[in-house]
């Protein structure tokens, strides 16, 4: 989807001054199957401007098309909509010289506080019944810093409100609409222990029930 302008302009100011890079925007239909929130786009992503488009993004289809979805029925964004990179000085043995990289990095506070308003505006504009949360990050910004994913992943997590911006915009408050959150893990967790890869398949199962009494 395409962000009001003025929106786009008030969450730049908001970021002023972060180590972020570019726009990647939200994608998917009203009243989707079910919501999808990471944690922030990665170079591929900025690239392509298409959420999830990685490597990640090719294990998170391999999840939808388990419970019977494709890309087109879901919703799919993330706490941040910037790309988070740090500046790390290498000596780099090809060009045999100091170079400056810039990989990811997982967002601040400060900057999912600065994305906030975007996020808000997908949720009322998608108004989905059911969120997963892929990663800690995600489930964080909307259930806040009580849940480990480590302990609720695949969880369902019925009728509840969630953390949006406050009036004043410099923090949160909960909603008054509810809603079902699935945390899962993050599909590019596989790349780093392959051993939760048989429970992400059985986490993201448990959703397809869900899919007929929901929607």
């Amino acid at each position: 989807m395409r962000y009001p302008d003025k929106l786009l302009e008030e969450v730049k100011d908001r970021a002023k001054g972060m180590k972020l890079e570019g726009i990647n925007f939200g994608a998917g239909p009203v009243h989707p199957k079910l919501m999808i929130v990471g944690e922030a786009p990665g170079r591929e992503e900025i690239e392509s401007l298409i959420p999830f488009h990685g490597a990640s993004g090719k294990e998170l289809m391999k999840s939808l098309a388990s419970i019977g979805l494709k890309r087109e029925d879901v919703y799919i964004t993330s706490a941040v909509r910037s790309r988070p990179y740090s500046v790390k000085k290498v000596f780099s043995k090809k060009e045999n010289k100091e170079v400056t990289k810039y990989p990811n990095r997982k967002p601040t506070k400060k900057e999912i506080l600065a994305h906030a308003p975007l996020l808000d505006y997908e949720i009322n504009y998608a108004q989905p019944k059911i969120i997963v949360t892929v990663g800690t990050t995600a489930l964080n910004r909307l259930l806040g810093n009580k849940y480990e994913i480590s302990k609720v992943h695949g969880k369902i997590i019925k009728n509840t409100p969630i953390l949006k911006l406050n009036d004043t915009k410099d923090g949160y408050v909960w909603s008054k609409e509810k809603y079902t959150i699935i945390p899962q893990y993050h599909p590019a967790a596989v790349f780093y222990n392959r051993k939760l890869a048989e429970t992400i398949t059985q986490d993201w199962l448990n959703i397809k029930p869900l899919l007929k009494t929901e929607n």
